[in-house]
């Protein structure tokens, strides 16, 4: 499990309690399991449609990591529903073998939960780049970038988490007793600080850095052919075509660079609580924890809304599946053509 397993299966596990007791944190995480469930049928669907209206736009053939990075997501919201379907129920009837086994199940997908999760964020950062290169070095990445170099990185985005959790898992969590209680077994004291710190700069700073500079040289690349463009706009057909093309470029990353700074904003108050725990394991977080780890999910189901209004194919099938128009008819009356 990740660092975040010491604190996301019950606030008795994880030592975060009450002052007055478990009954009011035992309610705070009775809302908090239901408003992640709700999170992850909502997002769910709205990634559903989303990469329905990738896939209809032929945006798929042209931005693979985005409709991996969609993949993703929708991969993440629907094992949030499994996983806290089974701790709802678990909280509800906490004995027998039946339970323990749906337990054993809610510890499964909860690895899967995040694993898919750090690949999202790995995954964020692997488009920063891809589009860095792309736009910022386009004969570079004309010549020698490649097909495999992209799938090796989608790849990749999933081997990392996977022998992390994997890692983890073997070496530091056990199940006891009937109940199923899990405990995180550390080799030293100062362990679980070793490991948090390695998440957050692996996860958070490291990504936060990357996305930051490579759209940081995109955007003043972007304005500098606009430039170019502008002193060349009386070229005719050509000139229209190029600045169509421009427009589609400039929707993309703008819509990446929302989805990263969603990612950093929601992740930062879950980062904040762990720092926080890590320094600090008497403090009374329960509140904190619930809110901040809500806010983490809440990620996963803002990106299909964030494709739905800045990616323009993506809202212009949306629209036509509102509109009950075909994507052939639509796309005739969309001026020009995608690049």
């Amino acid at each position: 499990m990740s660092h975040l397993s010491v604190v996301m299966t019950t606030t008795e596990e994880t030592g975060i309690t009450d002052g007055d007791g478990s009954g009011s944190s035992r309610g705070i995480e009775f809302y908090f399991l239901v408003a992640v469930i709700v999170i992850g049928v909502i997002g769910t669907t709205a990634n559903g449609f989303v990469l329905y209206a990738l896939v209809a736009s032929k945006q798929h053939k042209k931005h693979v990591l985005i409709v991996h990075q969609n993949v993703l997501d929708l991969i993440s919201c629907f094992f949030l529903i499994i996983n806290y379907s089974l701790k709802l129920y678990c909280n509800i009837s906490l004995t027998g073998s039946t339970d323990y086994w749906l337990r054993i199940l809610s510890i499964l997908s909860e690895n899967v939960v995040y694993t898919v999760m750090y690949a999202s964020v790995i995954n964020l950062a692997i488009i920063s780049v891809e589009r860095y290169l792309r736009i910022v070095h386009p004969v570079w990445s004309k010549n020698k970038l490649r097909n495999w170099m992209i799938y090796s990185a989608m790849a990749f985005a999933w081997i990392a988490p996977i022998v992390c959790t994997l890692s983890m898992v073997f070496s530091a969590t056990i199940v006891v007793d009937n109940e199923c209680n899990v405990m995180m077994i550390f080799a030293s004291e100062s362990a679980p600080m070793v490991q948090f710190f390695c998440y957050l700069l692996a996860y958070y700073v490291m990504i936060l850095l990357i996305c930051i500079f490579c759209y940081w040289r995109i955007l003043v690349a972007v304005r500098r052919q606009a430039r170019v463009m502008a002193g060349h706009s009386a070229a005719g057909s050509s000139a229209a075509a190029q600045a169509q093309s421009n427009q589609i470029q400039t929707s993309v990353i703008k819509t990446m660079i929302l989805v990263c700074a969603f990612y950093a904003i929601l992740s930062f108050p879950m980062n904040m609580v762990m720092l926080l725990f890590t320094f600090a394991p008497d403090l009374q977080l329960d509140t904190a924890f619930f809110v901040a780890m809500f806010l983490s999910f809440l990620y996963v189901c803002t990106n299909p809304f964030i494709y739905a209004v800045k990616f323009r194919p993506v809202k212009q099938v949306l629209i036509g599946m509102i509109t009950c128009q075909k994507p052939t008819e639509q796309a005739s009356q969309m001026p020009g053509k995608h690049t």
